[in-house]
């Protein structure tokens, strides 16, 4: 995780005093944070502390950053689309003024106060290119003003000792030794019985491994479906299936503004190759209905969300040409991803 100058965690903590107490609870209430749940202690125990205790000021100042940050993440991510698809070409790196009037349509397309503190507080924490517009709207306008965070006084019971009423300490003393009685029982004035050597086990024998020295499955990689004509001229198995690669990718349609620009160089996710040739689906900046969010963006080092096509491209570039490599998706983010 990066880490994040005070006036960043100032920030992030003062935005969630902001934001609605009823859209922050309606968000950490729909999440599951049982114990089985994946996800980090440092950010599962605080957001379940605040599902049962409601106490959105004692968790902004003084719940772990981490938790903080995910929370933000919660909150930022719909909206977030929203402004990138309304930024368009922009969403990369726009100016105060494109981002200002994309911030100005979706609230017009009702986005509210909360989504759009959110989103521009998000910015700031990920230091987004578009951060330092944040902070000047943030700054310059009213309706999007953070306050200043309270001051809350966090009970801590961890260095109290734990009182016990004497009366109770004895009936559990009681049951333990009562416990104790009826686990000995009458057996325990048998004669001991000599032991006998137990025969080897025919698992043993089989050399099949018992239930402890199995290992746990580990998920596999879902295949995708291919055409005919796609797995004649492409090996799926390829070793760089899976790898996010930056390649030249060509426009569906030219553009009146540069009719010359034929193609753009942009992320790709590979799902099959050949020896001349990839297979890609192309990664965007802006979300439409054939694409949806690249999960592992943040893990990859990318500064923005990105949006995985469903469209597949062949590319006729050398697989061994020495292109810019982002990084590859783990079996369980290509699973979610496919």
């Amino acid at each position: 995780m990066t880490l994040l100058s005070g006036d960043a965690v100032e920030t992030a903590r003062r935005a969630l005093i902001k934001i609605s107490e009823t859209r922050i609870l309606e968000v950490v209430d729909g999440l599951d944070l049982r114990g089985h749940a994946k996800i980090s202690a440092v950010v599962g125990i605080p957001l379940r502390n605040l599902q049962q205790r409601r106490d959105i000021a004692a968790f902004a100042t003084s719940a772990p950053m981490a938790a903080v940050t995910a929370l933000l993440e919660l909150l930022a991510m719909a909206p977030l689309e929203k402004v990138i698809a309304a930024l368009g070409d922009h969403a990369d790196t726009p100016n105060f003024e494109q981002l200002s009037d994309a911030i100005d349509n979706v609230s017009r397309d009702g986005s509210s106060n909360d989504d759009i503190v959110a989103v521009m507080v998000f910015a700031i924490v990920e230091d987004f290119p578009a951060a330092p517009h944040c902070r000047r709207l943030l700054e310059e306008r009213a309706e999007y003003a953070l306050p200043e965070l309270p001051d809350v006084t966090v009970e801590s019971k961890l260095l109290q000792p734990k009182v016990t009423d004497p009366e109770i300490k004895e009936q559990r003393r009681r049951r333990r030794e009562e416990e104790r009685k009826r686990k000995r029982g009458p057996s325990s004035q048998r004669p001991a019985r000599p032991t006998k050597s137990k025969p080897a086990s025919k698992a043993r024998d089989l050399d099949i491994p018992s239930v402890g020295d199995a290992e746990m499955p580990t998920e596999r990689r879902r295949p995708i479906k291919f055409t005919p004509a796609e797995l004649e001229r492409f090996n799926p198995e390829h070793a760089l299936v899976g790898s996010i690669v930056i390649v030249d990718v060509p426009f569906d349609s030219s553009d009146p503004s540069a009719p010359e620009q034929k193609s753009k160089e942009r992320p790709a996710l590979v799902v099959a190759a050949s020896a001349d040739e990839l297979l890609v689906r192309p990664i965007y900046s802006a979300n439409a209905p054939t694409r949806s969010v690249l999960r592992a963006w943040r893990r990859l080092g990318l500064d923005h969300v990105c949006y995985v096509d469903d469209a597949r491209i062949a590319l006729n570039v050398d697989p061994t040409a020495p292109f810019e490599r982002v990084g590859r998706l783990s079996d369980q983010e290509w699973n979610s991803q496919i």
